[in-house]
């Protein structure tokens, strides 16, 4: 009981001690609003982009990818999506409702999910975890500029053009794709016998690494820097609808399902794969979804609160979730 216990305390802990001292650094005059401006965008347009270009460009085999455990993600995200546009039915102000729909079903997965599957899962868990991504972050992606084109300003009447030249246009999407075409490269040179050039200018990996392991601490202090305790109150029927969905359903349905196949023996996932799904659906909605929704005239403050209250309360529902799937021997 006690290694479960420490072993959920050290996958779930460095990203709360982030946040906190993002905070704390904040309030003692260490970060100011301009730089945590820039500090966001620098995450959402050169660091994250650059994190899953490499976790997508490292993978060195297609045969790696797992398509049962895509297509099971995949699922179990629109369903989250589903369940997410019921959500907008108790919400009036149109500015929010995209807020809320994208929190239930778009989680953290690319800052806080990859580094805690390798917490959780080691190499190979981490590996899933990069798979995983190639799929589920486009869609994240793709799905969260479209709820948010929908409510954008209030407005019933989305602009179909923008929707589409917004999601081309996303750095996660150029990003991923861009790894995606690195990835494919690398794998055909290397299987016609091909040297690859870019293998022996290692200070251009190394470059392009140190970028990447910059993403989650600067996203993380960032996050803890921008949390304003002042705005909670009037917010709080949105906060307990957003939470609830990101922190207890999320969960409960992507893990639960897999858990729940995998004991009827209709599903074969290892720790590797439960790792990848617990990082997956158990972790907070994504940083990045603050920042697309004050793009997209919708309410970023909420949007805002939802990531530092979702982040924060995910310290108890992800020890749930890996206590439990810990003792059931699925990790």
């Amino acid at each position: 009981m006690g290694s479960i216990l420490l072993f959920t305390l050290n996958s779930i802990m460095p990203v709360i001690l982030l946040i906190l001292t993002g905070y704390i650094l904040k309030t003692k005059g260490f970060f100011t609003d301009g730089f945590l401006a820039i500090g966001n965008k620098t995450v959402f347009y050169v660091c994250l982009p650059v994190l899953l270009f490499k976790n997508i460009a490292d993978i060195e085999d297609i045969s790696e990818i797992r398509l049962d455990v895509v297509a099971y993600s995949l699922g179990i995200i629109f369903l989250l999506c589903f369940i997410g546009f019921l959500f907008t039915f108790l919400i009036k102000d149109p500015k929010q409702k995209g807020v809320i729909h994208q929190c239930v079903f778009r989680s953290n997965f690319a800052l806080i999910g990859v580094p805690l599957a390798e917490l959780m899962g080691g190499d190979s868990g981490v590996k899933m975890a990069a798979i995983l991504s190639l799929f589920s972050i486009p869609v994240f992606n793709i799905m969260g500029v479209i709820v948010l084109s929908v409510y954008k300003g209030g407005s019933k009447k989305p602009d179909v053009k923008k929707i589409v030249k917004d999601i081309f246009t996303n750095p996660l999407i150029l990003g991923i794709l861009t790894g995606l075409v690195f990835a494919l490269a690398k794998i055909a040179m290397k299987n016609n016998g091909i040297v690859n050039p870019l293998e022996k200018v290692e200070f251009l990996d190394t470059s392009i690494a140190y970028i990447a392991r910059s993403a989650t601490p600067l996203a993380l202090l960032v996050l803890g820097g921008r949390f304003d305790l002042k705005s909670v109150g009037g917010l709080r029927k949105q906060l307990i609808l957003g939470v609830t969905g990101r922190n207890v359903i999320a969960p409960l349905t992507g893990v639960g399902i897999a858990a729940a196949l995998n004991f009827a023996g209709i599903a074969n996932f290892g720790p590797d794969v439960f790792a990848a799904v617990i990082a997956l659906f158990s972790t907070p909605v994504a940083v990045s979804s603050a920042i697309m929704a004050e793009a997209m005239d919708n309410d970023g403050q909420l949007a805002g609160q939802l990531v530092v209250w979702t982040s924060i309360l995910s310290l108890f529902s992800l020890f749930i979730v890996i206590f439990i799937c810990r003792a059931l021997g699925l990790l």
